[in-house]
Order: structure tokens, then sequence, then C-alpha cells
């Protein structure tokens, strides 16, 4: 299904990540990690490949559609449980 969110928004998900998260998302979903960094606004298209997020300029970095929502709900629930 496909979400739209703030880039600015997607980068705080990223940055309130427990440490290893993304290897974790990678691991789990037997992707290179590259891929993950991608979804998040990363720009390792050498090793990593493009996940379906396309972003569209605007106010605070823009928007960012979402194809495939599974690494944005699996990183959400890792915040939610470090909070917990």
């Amino acid at each position: 299904m496909t979400k739209v969110i703030k880039f600015k928004e997607l980068r705080k998900i990223k940055d309130s990540l427990p440490d290893g998260s993304i290897h974790k998302i990678a691991e789990s979903l037997q992707i290179p990690v590259e891929t993950v960094w991608n979804y998040f606004g990363g720009y390792s298209y050498e090793k990593g490949q493009s996940c379906g997020v396309h972003i569209e300029p605007g106010p605070d970095g823009g928007y960012v559609s979402l194809d495939d929502t599974t690494i944005l709900d699996m990183a959400l629930e890792m915040v939610e449980t470090k909070e917990a």
C-alpha cells in the first residue's frame, strides 16, 4: 500500500531506531543493508537498490511516497519497542 510521509518525519524515524536496527531489518528481509539506507533517504545505489521511494520537493525536505511500507512498519515497531 502506498503511503506519503514528510521526508523530515522519515529521517526522524530512522534516527530514532536503536543501534543495529538497519542491519536487523536488512537481514530479516534478506536485502542489502544499503537498500534499507536508501529507503530512509540514502544514496548508496552501488551496492543497494532503489526500493520504491519517490521524493517530491517541498517544505521540510519534501514528501516521500513509499510504494511498500514493510521497512517503515518494521522500523516503527522497533522504535515503539525501544520506547517501551
